[in-house]
């Protein structure tokens, strides 16, 4: 049993693990596991090859586009794997815009999108396109009449995320897209689900979106590898060239394992149903256990019940997380993505300093339990009683 490691072999010596930052990673699940290394010791053929070990390799790759596929609610013939989020953003942003060019130099993101969309829209805004950014409510939200209300007959992109990485806040793209399409009738929708696969029902193919990207090792998958939902009939221009993999568009020779093990974690993954009711009573427990305590929460209305975001004003962020750190409880400061830097989603959310400050990001799988979030409550009070006097 794989993720035993961190969680019951702990316990096998006596220590107690906490890990309540899964919105940055996730442990790879055994069903996962194992086939990545059944991959890599016995179904190692190249999926191209004409022969018999070709030829199980691609079909252990179209079980794996099929499962991915149904966790996203889309046709399987329509996935495009890649090395990641990070790289099927990319490819949706560089590539609707590369081919929309002529249509339009106009796009719709948001403020506080992962890095990998933000940069990649900083860069075309570089090279002469026209970015309007949305920002959210002071209560993390962004809504469908906001994102339908900045599009124009030249919009060629609109690319917003489902949940906030940070906050957890819904953004209301899915509501949207029969506007956009109205105002925009040539826009490319990009819908970056990287923190709502394997916890939020996706209805890609039903919410008309042209694009959307999830990760694998968010979801008890590999790091290395994510799939990007191209539509039928939506058009982008390849990032690289070279094979003709993934429809032309992300050339050369499948990560077959990583691949094969994603299809597996989204399978793998417990009922929504059942996760909903599991991260809606640890979160209560959680707000119930730091009554009283010193803890400002920032829970936007609609927000996912597995992320939980506050502050505990006048203690670092940093400060708090070496005093977890030492005590195996694992949470963050807000996006792994964006070490060290202030969060600009706080900042539009406009709250003040000394909460931007002192934030932590809580995020739940169904591995945690009521334990992990005593644990949790127990520690904080504890920094807040000793790191309070030190200063």
């Amino acid at each position: 049993m794989y993720n035993k490691t961190i969680y019951e072999q702990a316990r096998s010596f006596g220590l107690s693990i906490t890990y309540l930052d899964n919105s940055a990673t996730t442990v790879v699940c055994d069903a996962a596991a194992k086939k990545a290394v059944y991959m890599m010791t016995q179904c190692f053929g190249n999926p191209s090859s004409l022969h018999r070990l070709g030829f199980e390799a691609e079909r252990e790759l179209t079980a794996a586009r099929e499962k991915v596929a149904a966790l996203m609610g889309v046709p399987a013939r329509d996935i495009l794997f890649t090395s990641g989020g990070t790289e099927a953003n990319n490819l949706a942003v560089f590539g609707a815009a590369a081919a929309l060019a002529r249509r339009g130099r106009h796009i719709v993101t948001t403020g506080v999108e992962h890095s990998s969309v933000a940069a990649a829209c900083g860069q075309l805004e570089k090279e002469g396109y026209e970015v309007t950014r949305l920002l959210p409510d002071g209560d993390g939200r962004i809504t469908a009449d906001a994102i339908v209300d900045a599009c124009r007959p030249d919009t060629a992109l609109v690319s917003v995320m489902l949940v906030n990485n940070e906050t957890g806040a819904r953004f209301s793209l899915p509501e949207a897209v029969a506007g956009i399409r109205r105002r925009s009738p040539f826009a490319f929708i990009h819908c970056d689900a990287v923190q709502a696969a394997g916890k939020l029902p996706l209805y890609g193919a039903r919410w008309q979106v042209d694009a959307m990207t999830v990760s694998a090792h968010k979801l008890h998958g590999p790091k290395g590898c994510g799939a990007l939902y191209l539509r039928q009939g939506a058009r982008i221009l390849p990032r690289q060239v070279g094979g003709l993999q993934e429809r032309t568009l992300r050339g050369g020779t499948e990560a077959a394992p990583l691949i094969a093990a994603f299809g597996a974690a989204a399978e793998a993954l417990p009922p929504l149903a059942e996760q909903e009711a599991l991260f809606k009573t640890l979160k209560a427990r959680l707000i119930d256990r730091l009554a009283g305590r010193p803890v400002v929460f920032h829970l936007p209305a609609d927000g996912v019940p597995y992320i939980v975001h506050l502050s505990v004003p006048g203690l670092k962020s940093e400060t708090l997380l070496h005093f977890l750190s030492e005590r195996d409880i694992f949470v963050s400061s807000g996006s792994a993505c964006a070490k060290g830097t202030k969060s600009p989603v706080l900042q539009a959310m406009g709250l003040p300093a000394a909460e931007i400050d002192s934030a932590l990001r809580i995020s739940l799988c169904h591995h945690n339990t009521e334990a992990d979030i005593d644990r949790l409550a127990e520690a904080l009070t504890v920094a807040i009683e000793t790191l309070a006097r030190r200063r």
